[in-house]
């Protein structure tokens, strides 16, 4: 790749699973950034130098996507668990020294976010989701509106290898057919950002990372979320809620309203002018959201 993220840093960190890829700038209070489906943390290249301007902002790939680590797949599902790729996170912010920190999530990245500020609720002062209502309200909420726009939920969830084998047929033409549903026109990739993300998807272990994320959300995090539900475990911090406004999340929910039942603190949001990826349609949107935010009682 090309430097497009502007004065940042390029390294693996080591945590207790392996190495996490990530990007990093900045010398202010530290801000975590983590990325949806199917992408790597390149989704933020618009809004990470701006950001790194009042914070030291960290960047890294999930477990599984990019060119982090990928626990092979397994019965249960575990090593993809929210509860497990969460604790990667808060090892990385450990690793940079941070006790406390902010985060700002989309899709996939967001649900990471939601157990991080569950399993890990000290650590967590500030809270931002992009595009995602929780993973338990979607699966209990689920109906034929439901399953036919998010078909992939289901699809993924499939036992192995059954999906991983049809999108390792032609990944260059499921990428497209994937990403191109919300809105219908994915130009607004940069060329190097959609490098980064074709160079994961034509790596037959990151589609095999990616199926076990959506199998573990339908299996174990069920489970967790459940239980974490029934006792009465909320996101402490304050909580931004952005979603896109041509997408389907403001259409089919109401985000603010459902994010109410599981954070016990301050709730902002609205809807961005954008599709499904925010942070790359609307950057400047995104940055004046996060700006308010994250930026108020410093």
């Amino acid at each position: 790749m090309t430097d497009f993220f502007d004065g940042f840093q390029l390294e693996t960190v080591q945590v207790a699973g392996g190495g996490i890829r990530l990007r990093h700038a900045g010398s202010g209070p530290p801000l975590l950034l983590l990325h949806g489906n199917p992408q790597t943390h390149a989704m933020w290249h618009l809004v990470a130098p701006t950001l790194s301007e009042r914070f030291h902002v960290i960047c890294p790939d999930l477990r599984g996507y990019g060119q982090s680590f990928k626990p092979a797949p397994s019965a249960d599902h575990a090593p993809y668990s929210k509860k497990a790729m969460a604790r990667d996170m808060a090892e990385v912010m450990s690793h940079f020294g941070y006790e406390r920190f902010c985060v700002a999530s989309h899709d996939r990245g967001a649900r990471v976010a939601h157990r991080l500020a569950i399993d890990h609720a000290t650590r967590v002062e500030k809270l931002a989701v992009l595009d995602i209502i929780p993973t338990i309200e979607h699966f209990e909420r689920t109906d034929m509106r439901f399953a036919m726009g998010y078909y992939h939920w289901f699809w993924f969830a499939q036992r192995h290898p059954l999906p991983e084998n049809v999108i390792n047929a032609a990944p260059d033409v499921w990428f497209k057919a994937h990403t191109s549903r919300e809105p219908k026109d994915d130009g607004f990739f940069h060329p190097d950002a959609l490098a980064d993300y074709l160079a994961a998807a034509r790596t037959p272990e990151m589609i095999t990372a990616m199926c076990e994320d959506y199998r573990a959300a339908a299996t174990i995090d069920m489970i967790h979320d459940k239980e974490s539900r029934d006792a009465g475990d909320m996101i402490r911090c304050p909580l931004l809620v952005l979603w896109g406004a041509k997408g389907k999340i403001g259409e089919w929910y109401e985000p603010l309203d459902i994010w109410g039942r599981y954070c016990s603190n301050d709730i902002t949001g609205g809807a961005v002018n954008s599709g499904h990826y925010l942070a790359e349609e609307a950057p400047g949107e995104v940055l004046k959201h996060f700006d308010g935010f994250f930026t108020a009682n410093l």
